[in-house]
């Protein structure tokens, strides 16, 4: 077992597709260990969002964005670029004139435009691919477009345009459209006809980003392989891009367990063995696993959708020892 525990991931996985990490400056250093031996890839956590990297009209912070970017350049680890257009973490003078009232369709594709064209130039080279637009499929309903205020100002061909501008910005740069839910057959529709209108416009995608904020309980393993599957008929690749695996229901608001039990440890290293056992068999679909955090000590799930309520969802606790998960992961013929 000691020698099991003692593998690299993204070593063991080299032969089917790299395996990242969402991280922040606090996390290069604190987790330094973890992610120069166990992950090849890093995504920004928050600080390539709007808010974070573009807070006022004329103010651009890359400070933090650069230290990840270099961190992974200096140690030979790909950068995807998370996220450019969202309705979430925008600040609001995106959507405002100098008196307050909200701009027109022409403003907003400008500022749109300006904002994805500085964002992917300066990391150009670095950064291989792009969350180019997240999360813009409505939850429920018959609606298939979130109603943000990107889509409400421009319309439905926001997305488009947002493609198109990344495109245009780095034609060489490997542009996906992301989205949690994705397994929800409802939903996993509405993502494959955004998807369809992009590839139908002058294939300006590349892939989708299928974010694997999961549980010890669903989705279901053939829920998962069906929703990769309905994605790859248009020719596209699949990355997951935000993968955590809960303790708990998302609707369940518990906050009584101060660790996990057995029986929690149990169904997650289960659940992890067989979703990793559907990525392998998809190798030649799937391009990239990456994780939502690092070790157990630091992931948003703690305020997630319970605030201060601890959870456990990744493959390394919180001393950063290897779980039985972790194990189940590695261990294959």
């Amino acid at each position: 077992m000691n020698e099991i525990l003692n593998r690299s991931l993204c070593k063991t996985y080299a032969n089917f597709f790299p395996i990242g990490a969402a991280v922040c400056p606090k996390v290069i250093k604190s987790h330094r260990e973890l992610l120069l031996k166990h992950f090849n890839t890093v995504s920004c956590e928050n600080h390539m969002k709007f808010i974070n990297i573009h807070p006022e009209e004329k103010k651009w912070d890359f400070s933090p964005a650069d230290e990840i970017v270099d961190f992974a350049v200096a140690n030979r680890m790909k950068v995807r670029g998370h996220t450019l257009i969202w309705h979430n973490q925008v600040p609001n003078w995106v959507f405002l004139d100098n008196k307050g009232n909200e701009v027109n369709r022409d403003v907003l594709l400008d500022r749109m435009e300006e904002h994805i064209t500085i964002m992917m130039q300066r990391y150009k080279k670095q950064v291989y691919c792009w969350d180019v637009v997240n999360e813009a499929a409505e939850d429920k309903g018959a609606d298939i477009f979130r109603q943000s205020k990107w889509y409400k100002i421009i319309g439905p061909d926001f997305i488009e345009r947002a493609f198109e501008f990344a495109r245009k910005a780095d034609p060489d740069a490997i542009l996906f459209y992301n989205d949690y839910n994705c397994t929800a057959p409802e939903k996993s529709k509405k993502i494959y006809n955004i998807a369809k209108r992009l590839k139908d416009h002058g294939n300006l995608i590349d892939g989708i980003g299928m974010q694997g904020h999961w549980n010890i309980y669903n989705p279901s393993f053939d829920r998962i392989m069906d929703t990769i599957d309905l994605f790859s008929s248009l020719g596209l690749k699949i990355q997951i891009t935000e993968l955590d695996m809960s303790m708990y229901l998302f609707e369940d608001a518990t906050k009584e367990f101060k660790q996990p039990t057995d029986e929690m440890i149990w169904l997650q290293q289960e659940r992890f063995e067989g979703i990793f056992k559907i990525f392998r068999d998809y190798r030649d679909i799937i391009t990239g696993v990456t994780f939502w955090g690092v070790a157990d000590d630091y992931t948003w799930l703690d305020n997630f959708p319970v605030k201060g309520r601890k959870d456990w969802p990744l493959l390394f606790d919180i001393q950063h020892k290897p779980k039985k998960a972790f194990a189940s992961v590695v261990n294959f013929d």
